[in-house]
Order: structure tokens, then C-alpha cells, then sequence
């Protein structure tokens, strides 16, 4: 689904403009960031959560020259789906 199709769908079912509804997601989207940058998890309860991960600095080789160098590191997002989710898209088959 693309951002636009999500964006009338979610209108749609909270009863709001697209222009507001576009507003919320970026709040959304903002408070997501912020948090991940604090190390906070974010939780959506019957959905599922949102954990920040530091990935510390590593060598590795450059596929096409065999170069060692230096990845710095970083923070990544991964998304854990709740049981209640799980379970919802295991039975829609």
C-alpha cells in the first residue's frame, strides 16, 4: 500500500481531512524518531513495538576491491509484532 492510499484509508476511518490525517502521521512519525534517538521503545499495544538498537562500529570489506574499512556506528529501528497481530494475520489465510 502506498502513502497515498493509506493516508484516504485512514481519513476515512477516523473521520478527519487528508490534510489532518497527513499531519498526524508526521506527528507520529516525529514522536517515533525522537524516542528512538532517546532509547525509549515505543509500544502500540495489540499492534506491536518499536525498539532502537545501537550497532557498534565493525570492519568489514568492500565486496568489489577486498578494502578493509570502518563502518561507524549506528542506530537501527526493529519492529516487534505483538501476539494479538500475529494471530490476526495467521487466521485471515
Amino acid at each position: 500500500m502506498d502513502h497515498k492510499t493509506f493516508l484516504e484509508k485512514l481519513s476515512q476511518r477516523v473521520n478527519a481531512g487528508k490534510e489532518e490525517t497527513s499531519e498526524m502521521i508526521g506527528a507520529l512519525c516525529q514522536v517515533l524518531t525522537d524516542s528512538a534517538l532517546d532509547g525509549d521503545i515505543v509500544t502500540f499495544p495489540g499492534f506491536g513495538s518499536f525498539e532502537p538498537h545501537k550497532r557498534i562500529e565493525r570492519i568489514a570489506k568492500h565486496p568489489s576491491n577486498g578494502k578493509r574499512m570502518l563502518i561507524p556506528p549506528k542506530i537501527t529501528l526493529t519492529f516487534r509484532p505483538s501476539t494479538l497481530l500475529k494471530q490476526k494475520v495467521r487466521n485471515h489465510e
